[in-house]
């Protein structure tokens, strides 16, 4: 309900909304939480397993229970906290995990049989009959699980990715995160002050205290109108900082359009930011934790700092009564301010019983809460257990509690750190050096007052300023409340019912306790067990009681038991956020040669290969279907001259005095050897000996190489590249960069191939200059390019490499002097023809579980160094008859076409998979040879060239007998490769 006269958003304008389709007023600006509790709204969901009634329970972004849908059709964002989205003009919010509706829902008959589905239930049932767990038991559980469905449309939100440095990055903007963005501000240091709420101010936003003489908030807002007046300071407000990696680097998500009821078009849904700092500070503070005692799970069930929280700061009770629950000081702040506002406060039960109570109320010392009553609606009443064992109820809408404060140490966990257990606080703390280069401070340190987050936030900004080589400023540190923060532990109540440790995923103490008793008593055992901990809770509510009671239950202490691994994100975070950009077309680029528009007008059917689109084949009128337009070019090729645009082959800039050195490692064969103005190919494995890629190196100067991969290896050639720089060989002096893009490059093969290119080389082409594998600079028709002596068809053949910016105009011309010479472009199914014919080898082949030994190259790995996988190459198993070997195929009746990805068999072996001799990797119509041509791979294939085995392919219906050849097929002299 709405409280006159408190909240500090009593002046924001009112707003419509919609929940579960009815039609309710609150306040712009203010999480959706706090307007349905103020429309007296306290059954929000349903719970995971059990389906059982939940509310609202906290005020922040650890909110287990209050998960909703927000949005229509594809627009729709299920599992949004609502005490995380801020309320605009027409926001429509649908429940979760209920059916037919949230206050009649079908499966919370699952809680009639809570005692078969208690912790580990799945590991011990469904496993009879067995053919029912795919059929039924399965589908059944996946059916029911999950809390919000997607919408399975296409998602039409923009995201984004960013890049920041800095030399401080400040992590939440309560009390000790404003102080140390404040004094490294004033220091001249570059600031980003990151918080995952709208308003900066942490707990100053929702408490009643001054700062300084004035009101918190008021400081708060003065520090930051400070600091947004700074040109080194950036304030990053809805920004949650999710994850912390090597060399400080952080991430961090930036919601950016939730909060607007008509964002602009242009403006992402969410910024995903790569932060790198030299120093950080996390200030993220601290999170209260309930207890757990019977039925603590009900709507209107809240921790004490959440009720204040959305008093304070949004003039909304959680109910006309409230009863206070406690262990410690601070669930008392919670009855004053309560009480201060008009809202009656029934009881204050404190478990300590030395503890002072305010005056005004009703005080249970040495008691605790052991039970509650309600209906699906919300809390009705609770029971309280007196000191002297009496039983005592009291009617009440609303039960705040508090079992203490837990520290934000996740992340300074990230990197497999463990936080620390200190015992006067009965919390863990942040370990020293945790993450390297970030500081704990404030709360998020153990310090819980607000003196001492002041205090903190100072301290820790000037080491990291001294670390940067800058001073601390003379800053004052301003009056503050500093009461000493005091508890007694209280985990859990005995006593009869469910008493609720993870409210996310239904977990109890009874399953810890399980847990323990079938002998998990690690901690990370037990919390994939019982599940307690995991997903996005990744344990902020529940994990230090959960670790509380299995440590008792086992005999040890807290400190012995320890904690369960924290991971990022420490929010969940879209995937859509984390891969921004790589949506639609962003996911597959297409990336365009110089020569598309020209392939295009020449009515090209274009194919992707590798992210490129290449031309299929170039048509001419009277021809159906690829195959005449293939024969055509491939005759072409081995008569005249073809023109094929090769510009997607991978072409990586090598540079620096060892960079001979450095090719000899990454490729089995040598090329320290190769002389100047030469061309040698090459073959690279992967570390465990298997082929990686192939291609051609050429030595265009002393130190200078350039290295051509395949067009669907070259991103993974680079990123082996800097790896091997990197990580195995750093001390060599090489730098290398991908031009990929940076230059054009056409294969020009045929009879006529010298012909052609003897009319466009500037002062005609001296093929004495340019022998076969030879290479060196030219001149194309004024413009400063390459010339390549190499051959991918078979016949003589040269590339041709021009900028870029050339291509399209070169191209063009090359065609027409090709066209003029009886030839013409070709297309990649006559390149394809062309390589099979003469056993030339792509990623079909080597396709990532080929050797060297498998495709007959076993003798380019050098035995006179070491190179990259060589010593892997060389084990039992990756060599021997018993391999599959590198094979032509040819059919016996001509007529019969070969399929890529039929196996292999000897003639009148049953077509099975135990039978199976190998394989066939590629395939074409060879005019050359007047039949279909193959490559594959057959056990012992060397050994076997002339017989005769059988192509079977069951996927599209073909038997066809074919003779095992040797691979190369044409010319295997290489007489006119060499012209």
């Amino acid at each position: 309900m709405r409280v006159a006269g408190a909240g500090r958003n009593a002046e924001a304008p009112a707003v419509s909304f919609r929940f579960d389709g009815v039609d309710y007023r609150g306040r712009a600006g203010e999480p959706l939480s706090a307007a349905l509790l103020g429309n007296g709204i306290r059954l929000i969901g349903r719970s995971f397993k059990y389906h059982r009634p939940r509310g609202v329970l906290t005020a922040g972004s650890e909110e287990p229970n209050a998960l909703v849908t927000i949005g229509r059709g594809a627009a729709e964002e299920p599992n949004i906290r609502a005490t995380m989205q801020e309320l605009y003009e027409g926001l429509e919010a649908r429940s979760q995990n209920r059916w037919p509706s949230l206050s009649w829902d079908l499966l919370s008959v699952n809680d009639l049989f809570a005692p078969f589905l208690g912790a580990g239930f799945y590991y011990k049932t469904f496993m009879w009959p067995r053919s029912f767990w795919e059929k039924l038991y399965e589908p059944a559980i996946r059916r029911a699980a999950g809390l919000g469905a997607l919408s399975r449309a296409h998602n039409p939100d923009r995201y984004e990715k960013a890049f920041a440095f800095c030399d401080l990055l400040v992590i939440g903007a309560g009390p000790a995160g404003l102080m140390a963005a404040l004094a490294a501000g004033r220091a001249g240091a570059d600031v980003i002050l990151a918080d995952e709420n709208a308003e900066m101010g942490g707990r100053l936003l929702a408490e009643t205290e001054e700062v300084g003489g004035q009101p918190a908030h008021g400081w708060a807002r003065e520090v930051l109108a400070e600091l947004a007046g700074m040109d080194n300071v950036r304030l990053m407000p809805r920004t949650t900082v999710t994850g912390a990696y090597d060399q400080g680097t952080y991430g961090a998500l930036e919601r950016l359009a939730s909060h607007r009821a008509d964002p602009p078009a242009t403006l992402p849904q969410e910024c995903f930011w790569r932060i790198v700092a030299k120093r950080a500070i996390l200030a993220a503070g601290a999170l209260e934790r309930p207890v757990a005692f019977a039925n603590n799970d009900r709507p209107g069930i809240m921790t004490a700092s959440a009720v204040r929280a959305y008093l304070n700061r949004w003039g909304v009770a959680a109910g006309r009564s409230v009863v206070v629950f406690g262990n410690n000081d601070d669930a008392h702040r919670t009855v004053r301010d309560l009480q201060a506002a008009g809202v009656h406060v029934a009881a204050l039960v404190d478990s300590r019983t030395d503890a002072r109570g305010p005056e005004g109320v009703r005080v249970f010392r040495g008691a605790v809460v052991c039970g509650t009553e309600g209906d699906r609606d919300g809390l009705e009443s609770v029971t309280i257990r007196l000191e002297n064992g009496r039983i005592e109820r009291i009617r009440t809408q609303c039960l705040a509690m508090s079992g203490g404060w837990n520290p934000s140490v996740h992340l300074t966990c990230h990197m497999n750190g463990r936080p620390a257990w200190r015992e006067d606080i009965a919390a863990f703390v942040p370990a020293e050096g945790a993450v390297p280069g970030l500081i704990p401070a404030g709360a998020c340190a153990g310090d819980f007052s607000t003196h001492g987050c002041l205090a903190g936030g100072l301290r820790t900004a000037a080491g990291a300023l001294a670390d940067l080589g800058r001073q601390l400023p003379d800053i004052p540190l301003p009056e503050a409340e500093d009461a000493p923060y005091r508890l007694r532990p209280l985990w859990a109540v005995p006593g009869k019912g469910r008493a609720w440790l993870d409210f996310q995923n239904d977990v109890t103490v009874k399953d810890v306790k399980l847990a323990a008793q079938e002998n998990y008593r690690s901690v990370e055992h037990m919390k994939r067990y019982t599940t307690q901990g995991m997903a996005p809770d990744q344990g902020k509510n529940s994990n230090v009681a959960a670790l509380a009671v299995l440590a008792d239950a086992t005999g040890r202490g807290i400190p012995e038991t320890g904690t369960t691994t924290f991971r990022p994100p420490y929010v969940p975070v879209s995937i859509a956020a984390m891969g921004a950009g790589a949506q639609g077309k962003g996911f597959a680029p297409e990336r365009f040669t110089t020569s598309h528009r020209a392939s295009l007008e020449r009515g090209a059917p274009m194919i992707e290969a590798g992210l490129w689109y290449r031309p299929s084949y170039f048509p001419q009128p009277g021809e159906t279907g690829w195959q005449p337009a293939c024969a055509r070019e491939v005759t072409m090729v081995r008569e005249a001259v073809g023109v094929a645009d090769v510009s997607t082959l991978g072409k990586i800039d090598i540079q620096g005095s060892d960079a001979a050195a450095f090719l000899d490692f990454v490729y089995a064969n040598t090329f320290s050897t190769l002389k100047e103005g030469r061309v040698r190919y090459g073959l690279m494995l992967r570390e465990d000996g298997h082929v990686m890629d192939d291609g051609t190196t050429a030595r265009l100067g002393e130190t200078h190489y350039l290295m051509t991969t395949t067009t669907a290896a070259a991103g993974e050639v680079m990123r082996h590249l800097e790896f091997v720089h990197q990580g195995l060989r750093p001390e060599l002096d090489v730098r290398f960069v991908s031009v990929t893009e940076q230059w054009a490059q056409f294969a020009v093969a045929g009879p006529r191939a010298a012909e052609l290119l003897d009319g466009i080389v500037d002062g005609g082409l001296d093929s004495d200059a340019f022998p076969f594998m030879g290479c060196g600079p030219v001149s194309v028709l004024g413009v400063a390019g390459r010339l390549f002596r190499i051959s991918f068809s078979g016949e003589q053949g040269y590339e041709v490499a021009v900028p870029a910016r050339y291509g399209d105009a070169l191209f063009r011309t090359l065609v027409a002097r090709a066209e003029a010479l009886g030839g013409g472009p070709y297309g990649m199914e006559a390149l394809n023809v062309l390589r099979i014919e003469k056993g030339f080898i792509t990623h079909a082949e080597i396709h990532g579980r080929t050797t060297a030994f498998d495709i007959g190259m076993a003798r380019m790995v050098s035995a006179k160094k070491d190179c990259v996988g060589k010593a892997a190459s060389e084990r039992p198993g990756l060599v021997g008859d018993h391999r599959e070997q590198l094979v032509g195929l040819r059919p016996l009746d001509a007529a019969r076409p070969l399929g890529a990805g039929a196996h292999l068999f000897e003639e009148g072996a049953a077509p099975v998979r135990e039978n199976s001799q190998g394989y066939v990797t590629s395939v074409g119509p060879s005019p050359t040879f007047g039949c279909w041509l193959g490559l594959g791979f057959l056990r012992n294939g060397r050994a076997r060239h002339g017989e005769t085995v059988m192509m079977v392919d069951h996927l599209r219906g073909r038997r066809v007998a074919c003779r095992v050849q040797d691979p190369v097929q044409f010319d295997p002299e290489g007489e006119r490769i060499r012209g």
